[in-house]
C-alpha cells in the first residue's frame, strides 16, 4: 500500500468519526442504549456561556466521579526552587550509589551518569561558559544546565525509575539525588542529603535562568 493510499484511507476514517458519534455508534445492534454508551451533543442555552455548557455536558454524559482530596494530594507534590514542598527525610551519597544500581538507573544512564545509552546525567563545561544556544550538539546535563537541585528531586520522585515511576521512597530519592550531584562534583562522597542540602546546593547554571515576569504585551526578556 502506497503512502498516498494510506493517507487517503486515514483521512476518510477521520471524516466518519463525527457521523459515527452522532448516530450513536456505541449502541447495541438493536439500538438499545443499554447495550452501549450513547453520546449526545446538547447545545447550551444562548447566553449560558462556558458554565452552561459544562452543566449540560455533566447532565448528558454522566461519567466520572469527583476527585477525592487524597487523590489530589497524591499528585500535589510539586517543589519550588526555594524548597517548598520538599518532604522530610534524608539519604547519603553512598546509599544513593546503591539505589542507582538497585532501581536500575545504571541501565539507562551508565555507572557514573556519563555512559548512557539514554540521557547523560553528569558532565560539566569548563569555565563559566553556557554555549547551548550557539552549539546545538552539546548535551545538557544536571551539572551544566539544570539551575536548581530542587527540580532534580521533583523530577526524580515523579518520573523515575523509568519503568516504575513513583516507587522510590523519599529517602531513596534524597540518596539518589545526592549520587547525581556527586557524579557532577557538586557534593563530596561522604555527603548527607536532606532538604537543606538540596536547597543550598548552588548549581553551576543557576544564574543563567531568570523568572518569567512578563505580564503580556510586546515586551520579551
Amino acid at each position: 500500500m502506497s503512502r498516498a493510499t494510506t493517507v487517503r484511507r486515514l483521512t476518510a476514517l477521520a471524516a466518519l468519526l463525527p457521523v459515527l458519534v452522532a448516530c450513536g455508534a456505541g449502541d447495541g445492534a438493536d439500538g438499545n442504549p443499554a447495550d452501549g454508551p450513547t453520546v449526545t451533543m446538547v447545545p447550551a442555552t444562548p447566553g449560558e456561556g462556558s458554565a452552561g455548557r459544562a452543566g449540560a455536558a455533566e447532565a448528558v454524559y454522566g461519567f466520572g466521579t469527583p476527585a477525592a482530596e487524597s487523590q489530589i494530594a497524591a499528585w500535589d507534590i510539586d517543589i519550588g526552587p526555594d524548597g517548598a514542598g520538599l518532604p522530610p527525610g534524608q539519604g547519603t551519597v553512598e546509599e544513593g550509589l546503591e539505589v542507582w544500581v538497585r532501581h536500575r538507573c545504571i541501565l539507562c544512564h551508565g555507572p557514573t551518569g556519563r555512559e548512557g545509552p539514554n540521557d547523560i546525567i553528569a558532565g560539566r563545561i569548563p569555565g563559566d561558559e553556557f554555549p547551548f544556544a550557539n552549539d546545538r550538539s552539546l548535551r545538557s546535563t544536571v551539572g551544566n544546565y539544570w539551575p536548581y537541585a530542587t527540580t532534580l528531586f521533583d523530577y526524580t520522585r515523579r518520573a523515575m525509575p523509568f519503568d516504575l515511576p513513583g516507587t522510590m521512597t523519599d529517602e531513596e530519592v534524597y540518596a539518589v539525588v545526592g549520587a547525581m550531584l556527586y557524579f557532577n562534583d557538586l557534593l563530596p562522597a561522604d555527603a548527607v542529603v536532606d532538604s537543606a542540602t538540596v536547597v543550598d546546593t548552588h548549581m553551576p547554571a543557576r544564574n543563567r535562568f531568570v523568572p518569567d515576569n512578563r505580564t503580556g504585551g510586546p515586551t520579551i526578556r
